[in-house]
């Protein structure tokens, strides 16, 4: 019994159960070694409580245990998702230093980022913050009752996870040797693509019906991170739309919203000015082709445009857009035709717009009508 199995979606008219993330394996894995090393307790199972507010218990395996170190496997389990990393087992090492405070780092089977713009810096282990901050955390309360204050550092690995990653996007990242240790809740949740959709649109009609004609529009959570940090907008009444881009626009019109403004970094939004309306990679990448094009139209180089097209993320192109000092030219061509397209999709029937920004160059620019939702939403909630 892990505690999910009350816990379901459905698909298909089916039972389509939860399972656990990589990083709430690692951060229970992590748990176990040191509860083995300070506590000297072997237990079957661990106890976990998700960022979700679900308490886990999950199985331990492979305990061992030497001079000052002990270690611990939990075998992912991904519930009814399609997931490349259901069954992998994830291990924790917990090694006793001199140096104070607790230490976390990937061993082998975890991919280093070797490419900037993403969540963790170049040379880092991929292990997101997330997944960090549970392991310091369950790390810190077996200290705490072993009275321990000592060092300790905290390996994770994956023994089949090299293998693994090139079934996923981490090699094309710039991610390399191994998987990546995710999860923002701790809980794997299978949903159906129509199932996605549905929710996007429940929390539009939910909006709507309460009186909003104006949406504040994110794909995901860096968005709401960019407009709490830099935009004075009420971030607490975004939604997410998810890849779905084009079906959030179709659901607007057909509800009768008069403006949508999308705050997006750009790695997704950036497909939107070639006119691609599902962001997800498995639709559509040519995020490079993209830039490199929109580069060329701005008067970049050969030598500049070819560099671009041998990127693997956005900031890595930017990097080259920016060494030509072309930065402001090409975000204005991809702000223009993200104007278009998104027009292009509504016929018209309602006012769009878009705010662009990456992780490593901050804001890099928006369509015309951006300023003007900005202070439309502002007044619908009250923040002017």
């Amino acid at each position: 019994m892990t505690g999910l199995e009350g816990y379901y979606s459905i698909k298909n008219n089916k039972k389509m159960h939860y399972g656990y993330t990589t990083g709430s394996c690692a951060a229970g894995a992590a748990k176990a070694a040191a509860s083995l090393l300070l506590l000297k307790r072997e237990a079957d199972t661990e106890s976990l409580m998700t960022p979700k507010g679900i308490l886990l218990s999950l199985p331990v395996s492979d305990r061992k245990k030497g001079e000052g170190w002990a270690s611990c496997a939990v075998q992912k389990d991904a519930g009814d998702d399609p997931d490349v990393t259901h069954g992998l087992k994830i291990y924790a090492k917990v090694e006793k230093t001199t140096a104070a405070g607790i230490v976390i780092d990937g061993g082998a089977g975890v991919g280093r980022v070797t490419k900037k713009g993403l969540e963790q810096p170049v040379g880092s282990a991929a292990i997101n913050k997330v997944p960090r901050a549970m392991i310091q955390k369950e790390v810190e309360e077996i200290c705490s009752q072993a009275d321990y204050e000592g060092g300790l550092r905290v390996t994770i690995s994956v023994p089949e996870g090299e293998k693994t990653a090139v079934r996923t996007f981490n090699p094309r990242l710039g991610i390399e040797g191994g998987i990546s240790i995710l999860g923002t809740s701790g809980i794997v949740e299978p949903m159906s693509e129509a199932a996605l959709i549905k929710s996007i649109e429940v929390e539009m009609r939910q909006k709507v019906e309460n009186g909003a004609k104006y949406l504040l529009v994110t794909p995901g959570n860096y968005g709401v991170a960019y407009i709490k940090a830099h935009m004075e907008l009420p971030f607490e009444e975004n939604m997410k739309c998810s890849n779905y881009v084009g079906e959030t626009l179709d659901m607007a019109v057909d509800m009768g919203v008069e403006g949508i403004l999308f705050i997006s970094h750009i790695g997704k939004f950036v497909k939107v000015a070639a006119g691609i309306m599902n962001t997800h990679s498995r639709c559509a990448d040519g995020r490079a082709e993209i830039l490199a094009a929109n580069a060329v139209r701005a008067g970049i180089s050969m030598e500049g445009a070819r560099e671009i097209l041998d990127t693997i993320t956005t900031d890595e192109a930017l990097a080259v857009i920016q060494r030509e000092e072309l930065l402001k030219p090409v975000m204005k061509e991809l702000t223009e035709r993200i104007a278009y397209y998104l027009s292009h999709r509504t016929y018209g029937r309602l006012l769009t717009g878009a705010v662009l920004f990456s992780n490593e160059f901050g804001y890099l620019g928006e369509t015309d009508e951006a300023k003007k939702l900005a202070e439309f939403l502002r007044k619908q909630y009250g923040k002017v």
